[in-house]
């Protein structure tokens, strides 16, 4: 799992799997590049960290 932490202070886990990228805008912010829920497309976002949920680590 990966624990995205977002500017604003709260946090999403998602799939290992939907993760595609995350990289530095030309702006300088923390973007993440996921894909959807429904798999349908790639989709970017602003995040503030990440981390690595390792498995078997109750994601609470």
């Amino acid at each position: 799992m990966i624990k995205y932490y977002y500017p604003n202070g709260d946090t999403c886990y998602r799939a290992l799997h939907t993760a595609h990228a995350v990289y530095h805008s030309d702006d300088g912010r923390l973007i993440a590049r996921a894909m959807r829920p429904d798999n349908s497309e790639l989709y970017e976002f602003e995040i503030a960290a990440f981390e690595l949920v390792e498995p078997g680590v109750r994601c609470t």
